[in-house]
């Protein structure tokens, strides 16, 4: 890999430290200076939205991103020493999509699903409805019915469904059908003027599954739930990009693959010289990972 690198990363479980596994001590400040390169564009990619990430940039003390793509990739903010600009022209296709309807009349629709419990208003955006379901792990008959019933308002929709094992409830959020982080993270790459090759994408879950099968260098942080790992694998090998898939471990340069440990990790097995990037110029206690 030559020239720039988008390093694109989930923020939480993946990036943030905020689940039960244990983070590497000193990973996240091994992250940080890899993001300060010149070379590196940094973008946040999230469930969050603006004001909860920059939330998290102050709680974590994160360094400041090239761009945040929010809201499981229907906003995308160019950042730039403390100014945020919203991207519009990445949603100007979503009202079609939509059919000229709003969240309102998607979850007016949507309300005799059993099951399906609207998110708080501060976990909804414009074009984002998200939903609290059980925990299932087979939710294909509730996303057939919903499916259905946004057919009948003539919406085209991308349903995104992933698992907080934190708080064991199923996640459900309804996109317009061009949205979605692996969507987004294409706009990016074509604004950039950069091919897929110089990107690499890290994730833990549910919600990271287009991008982890996708096309895109991609790293699943070792903290990720079992079934998450079992999902990514399948979907990339059934899309040809077995091949693009990281799967951190551990154990590779006394960090425990967690978080940023295991984005650092996968950084380095697509791009091995990332290592001297955070180990003042030397090659560290090992090789890159395979």
């Amino acid at each position: 890999m030559e020239g720039r690198l988008l390093l694109a990363t989930d923020l939480d479980r993946t990036l943030l430290p905020n689940g039960e596994p244990a983070e590497s001590p000193d990973a996240r400040r091994r992250f940080a200076r890899v993001a300060a390169r010149d070379e590196v564009v940094l973008a946040y990619v999230t469930g969050r939205h603006r004001a909860l990430v920059e939330e998290a940039i102050e709680r974590y003390g994160l360094p400041e991103p090239a761009f945040v793509i929010g809201d499981v990739g229907t906003s995308i903010y160019g950042v730039a020493a403390g100014r945020w600009r919203r991207l519009t022209d990445w949603e100007e296709p979503f009202a079609d999509r939509w059919a000229g309807r709003g969240t309102a009349d998607l979850a007016a629709a949507l309300a005799a699903v059993s099951d399906l419990f609207p998110q708080p208003a501060q976990r909804q955006g414009r074009w984002k409805l998200s939903f609290f379901a059980p925990e299932l792990s087979d939710p294909s008959a509730m996303l057939a019915e919903v499916r259905a019933r946004l057919d009948g308002l003539g919406v085209q929709a991308r349903l995104v469904w992933s698992l907080d094992d934190e708080a064991c409830v199923g996640l459900l959020d309804v996109l317009p059908l061009d949205a979605g982080k692996s969507a987004a993270i294409g706009y990016l790459l074509r604004t950039l003027g950069l091919p897929i090759d110089r990107a690499v994408y890290a994730g833990d879950s549910g919600n990271d599954l287009d991008v982890l099968a996708g096309p895109v260098p991609a790293i699943l942080v070792a903290n990720a739930r079992v079934e998450v790992r079992h999902h990514a694998v399948a979907a990339a090998r059934i899309q040809g990009h077995a091949d693009r898939l990281y799967l951190a471990r551990g154990d590779w340069q006394g960090m425990n693959g967690n978080y940023s440990a295991g984005i650092l990790e996968g950084l380095a097995h697509y791009l091995p010289e990332s290592v001297a990037w955070w180990t003042d110029g030397r090659a560290g206690d090992g090789m890159a990972p395979q």
